[in-house]
């Protein structure tokens, strides 16, 4: 195995997860020796993405366990692991992700700017081969003469519900327009929702390990 190669450890340590149901969301090696690893659990395809279970102190410390033996199998060298959850901000980064949250509030930043600003917020849904962001009602984004669109159209379709002769503004763009993007976190005190934990889990947080290696 080449270590040296993102793609290579990047893969073995997405499928060490998968056996134990988690997603691999991202995973950095840091010049100090630090692995940090950021997972979630693997999409439920018979249950609405409102009903997921967010990550546990519990999932964090079974997945580093495994992560230990297999990177200590694999001899990779690093000093400390850290397996974390992705918080109510999951970053998005792979055309899947954008695929499993669509139809939920997002965050984009822009790798060039559109309207005179990078920075986007609305909800997500596909757009035939791309993607857009449904904007608030109340977004200014009446085309300016000098500016030039970074993305791919800025435009008014119908919305989701049928209402009369009511149109909500759209932002279209594709994933090689954004540098970065994130769930907006969305608050539900009754237990429910996106990154709220069942009734008596504890929150999620993330297990750092020293030393890396199991004695």
């Amino acid at each position: 195995m080449d270590w040296q190669s993102r793609d290579g450890w990047r893969q073995t340590i997405e499928t060490a997860l998968r056996g134990l149901g988690y997603e691999l969301v991202d995973a950095e090696r840091s010049a100090g020796g630090l692995l940090r690893v950021t997972i979630d659990h693997l999409p439920a395809d018979d249950l609405p993405e409102a009903a997921e279970q967010a990550i546990t102190v519990d999932d964090c410390e079974r997945a580093t366990r495994q992560l230990q033996r297999v990177l200590e199998v694999e001899g990779v060298d690093y000093q400390r692991l850290e397996v974390s959850s992705p918080g109510l901000d999951r970053p998005l980064k792979r055309a899947a992700d954008y695929a499993r949250f669509a139809g939920q509030p997002i965050e984009l930043t822009l790798k060039v700017a559109f309207q005179g600003r990078k920075r986007w917020q609305g909800e997500l849904q596909a757009n035939g081969d791309g993607w857009q962001l449904v904007l608030p009602d109340d977004e200014d984004v009446a085309p300016k003469a000098a500016s030039k669109p970074a993305s791919k159209a800025m435009k008014r379709a119908a919305p989701k519900a049928p209402r009369a002769d009511v149109a909500r503004k759209v932002l279209a763009f594709s994933l090689d327009e954004v540098r970065e993007a994130h769930l907006v976190p969305v608050v539900d005190f009754k237990g429910r929702g996106r990154g709220a934990a069942a009734p008596g889990a504890r929150p999620a947080a993330a297990a750092p390990v020293d030393g890396g290696r199991i004695r």
